[in-house]
């Protein structure tokens, strides 16, 4: 089937790959711009537009996709089809209308649970133990879209966004390439939009950590909010990065936020008499470290409060 790939993040990749190894005729792959990134704030090209010259095909990184030009240069190309895997750019109805069988959208999440930019992180941060992938016919909604296909999964006790979207990237390629290849049979179902859950865009302010809550949640979002934006709170006046935790139940150790050093381990106490083990954590502009290597640095003595 001749189509248009439309994606930019590493998620995107294995999608990308799938297309390719399914035998379909990818015209061409659209992707976002460089941009520059690390410490160097070198430019650096997305992970979709590096396996698309690996395999030779025309890349197009236009700064608007909603542009007269670009819509036209897609109407040109004549696909049949166009698939949609975390593009970062939403798409105008001009641009809906020009593949005769639609476009084909790879969303991490069981619709119409999570809809929106970040529904792996909030899946984990807000304790889900199930997710999965969406197939959708992509219209001028938010994820709002018929379901072609859906896969789901159990989100690990003590995995990390990264590793869920690395697995979900695998599962969301397998059933895009099954809804192609049965696009003919397949019967669009509409989303009950009654059910419909948000997962926004992460903020900075998204990681900072209220020690009222209880272990368990501040532990789903140290995980959900990997790598960015973290969960952090204050000590002695800096910010300390929050990167490896284990919730701690039925613990007695004061207010929420009280700091414990004890027998080379570093406890919190949280909400609702429950506590949280600091396994890693990074002050701001040292390295992350073990809470033993931390506690070698800092060499606490007396009672600290965390976010003050």
């Amino acid at each position: 089937m001749r189509l248009i790939f439309l994606g930019t993040p590493e998620f995107a990749v294995p999608s990308l790959e799938a297309l390719v190894a399914a035998g379909h005729e990818v015209a061409a792959v659209y992707t976002q711009p460089d941009r520059p990134r690390g410490r160097g704030r070198q430019l650096a090209a997305p992970p979709v537009k590096e396996a698309a010259m690996r395999h030779g095909m025309p890349v197009r990184q236009p700064e608007r996709i909603r542009r007269p030009e670009v819509i036209e240069e897609i109407r040109q190309l004549a696909p049949e089809v166009m698939v949609v895997v975390g593009y970062g750019q939403i798409l105008p109805p001009a641009l809906l209308a020009i593949p005769p069988r639609g476009i084909l959208n790879v969303h991490a999440s069981l619709l119409p649970k999570y809809r929106g930019a970040a529904p792996i992180q909030w899946a984990i941060a807000n304790g889900e133990w199930e997710t999965g992938v969406t197939i959708m016919k992509i219209d001028e909604g938010l994820d709002t879209g018929d379901i072609l296909l859906q896969r789901a999964t159990e989100i690990g006790e003590q995995e990390t966004a990264p590793e869920l979207a690395a697995r979900l990237a695998v599962l969301g390629a397998e059933l895009l390439v099954e809804a192609l290849g049965r696009l003919d049979e397949i019967r669009p179902r509409p989303q009950n939009h009654e059910l419909a859950s948000y997962a926004p865009v992460l903020k900075k302010e998204d990681g900072r950590i209220d020690w009222r809550w209880e272990a368990k949640k501040i532990y789903n979002r140290s995980r959900g909010f990997v790598p960015w934006p973290g969960t952090y709170t204050e000590f002695r006046g800096q910010i300390l990065h929050i990167w490896k935790t284990k919730p701690l139940e039925d613990a007695e150790l004061g207010p929420p936020g009280t700091l414990h050093a004890s027998n080379r381990r570093l406890m919190v106490a949280c909400g609702n008499q429950t506590a949280l083990e600091l396994l890693e954590v990074q002050l701001e502009g040292r390295k992350r470290m073990s809470a033993e290597a931390f506690l070698n640095g800092q060499r606490l003595h007396g009672i600290y409060k965390l976010g003050e």
